[in-house]
């Protein structure tokens, strides 16, 4: 209210945000119209506020979905990276990294206890995941495809092997806990959250090792096929890529069978000449670099002294599809036996290992795992594969086949329990006892 109308006064009420400026005398009918509008005005500014916290309300409620179908999105290679940093923030996701690691966790169909539905027991291993996975991998779980994804942070990328061997007890886990049958698959460890997509695509590729490892386990990718590289095979080569993969199995017949679905649908896209030698280009380049990221002979793979892409170009549909055939299923070959080697080689290492080393008393499968560097599940599952025979019980014969040379030079027994690893005399008797029937002191009087 004034009873000035300069212009000075009319600046300074501006300048303070008043509603109106009332000169006097003042009639009521005004006075009222004027309140009316004010209280309109704060009506709906109040009303205004209330809808930004139900939008805000509304918004929290959602970010647990929010940010499910963010990490689907991530996994699956669909967003770019400056949509990633931006989703980051506005999604409230901690995501620090420096390196990251996609776990996929399977659950066996064919293994669903009674009463329950494979649904429910998806979501029952789920939730013993999230309660059993340490913290230390600040782990991300979420549902994809069917299967729950762990996507792990680490500060060091060889402490994969740490996260296999954590899920390979998860697994054990779940069987005891959930009645369920588990597979883990982990993929390779990347440095950016933009090429996740791959260590999930390896993860779901370690997964289908199943039918080769057994399932039950966790499968590190880099452990099962340590010498291949990453080959991105996209969308339009989806069956040459499930041609490629039935070449890593045993299986000669789904081989056969993706060979000859593959031919079908891809020979006939092409409607002249040309196109098909261009096709034909692209299969032997997708053929080599198979052997090469595979470190196969591609001389011993090919077998052949003539131009090979004029021998092909010439070949009709039925006649690729042979020749094709021939190829993959000696590649088959090849990788089982390389595989067989690399595996007997791994296998002669620790064995050798512990020949040498058999006397110390800190000697575990930690330890060995460390030396070879491998998780203590992939070397577990292998060693005993080879060998028949655990690692601890492969351990034990070797010390108590040194502990009896020893014995039969009249050592002492405390200090033959030292010699083979033993630091309790006590402790290595029962071994000993357990093995022979018999105790070292009785033993080394029967020999006297």
């Amino acid at each position: 209210f004034s009873g000035f109308d300069e212009f000075e006064y009319v600046k300074e009420a501006i300048h303070v945000q008043a509603e109106e400026y009332i000169l006097k005398p003042v009639d009521a009918e005004e006075l009222k119209a004027i309140f009316i509008k004010i209280k309109e005005s704060l009506d709906k500014e109040r009303e205004a506020k209330q809808n930004v916290k139900l939008l805000e309300t509304y918004y929290q409620e959602s970010l647990p979905v929010l940010q499910e179908n963010f990490f689907s999105s991530l996994v699956e290679g669909k967003m770019r990276p400056e949509e990633v940093e931006k989703n980051i923030q506005d999604y409230q996701i901690d995501l620090h990294g420096p390196y990251y690691c996609a776990a996929v966790i399977h659950t066996s169909s064919k293994h669903v206890p009674t009463g329950i539905s494979l649904m429910l027991l998806g979501v029952s291993v789920r939730k013993l995941a999230e309660e059993r996975i340490d913290s230390n991998w600040h782990a991300k779980f979420f549902s994809n495809l069917g299967n729950t994804v762990i996507l792990a942070q680490m500060d060091d990328p060889a402490s994969v092997k740490k996260l296999t061997d954590d899920c390979d007890i998860l697994c054990r886990l779940a069987r005891t806990v959930c009645k369920a049958v588990v597979t883990i698959g982990i993929g390779p460890v990347c440095d950016n959250l933009s090429a996740i997509d791959s260590s999930y695509t390896g993860a779901l590729s370690a997964v289908s090792y199943r039918v080769l490892y057994g399932t039950g386990r966790a499968i590190n990718i880099a452990e099962i096929a340590p010498s291949e590289t990453s080959a991105p095979y996209r969308n339009e080569q989806d069956q040459l890529a499930q041609v490629f993969k039935e070449v890593r199995m045993n299986d000669a017949v789904s081989l056969k069978k993706a060979i000859h679905e593959y031919i079908v649908s891809s020979a006939a896209n092409y409607a002249n000449i040309q196109e098909y030698h261009v096709y034909v280009m692209g299969l032997i380049s997708e053929l080599y670099q198979f052997t090469k990221n595979t470190q196969l002979d591609a001389d011993q793979v090919f077998q052949s002294s003539e131009d090979i892409l004029q021998t092909v170009q010439k070949m009709e549909k039925d006649e690729l599809e042979v020749w094709l055939s021939e190829i993959c299923l000696r590649m088959q070959t090849m990788l089982k036996e390389k595989r067989k080697n690399t595996t007997k080689t791994f296998v002669t290492k620790a064995q050798d290992y512990v020949n040498q080393n058999y006397s110390d008393i800190d000697l575990n499968v930690d330890k060995i795992c460390a030396y070879l560097g491998v998780s203590s599940a992939y070397f577990s599952t292998v060693f005993k594969k080879e060998t028949g025979k655990s690692f601890t019980n492969f351990l034990t014969d070797i010390r108590m086949k040194n502990a009896v040379t020893l014995l039969d030079r009249d050592e002492k027994t405390y200090v033959v329990a030292e010699k083979v690893g033993y630091s309790d005399p006590n402790y290595f008797s029962y071994v000993f006892k357990k093995q022979f029937g018999i105790s070292p002191s009785k033993y080394k009087n029967g020999k006297s």
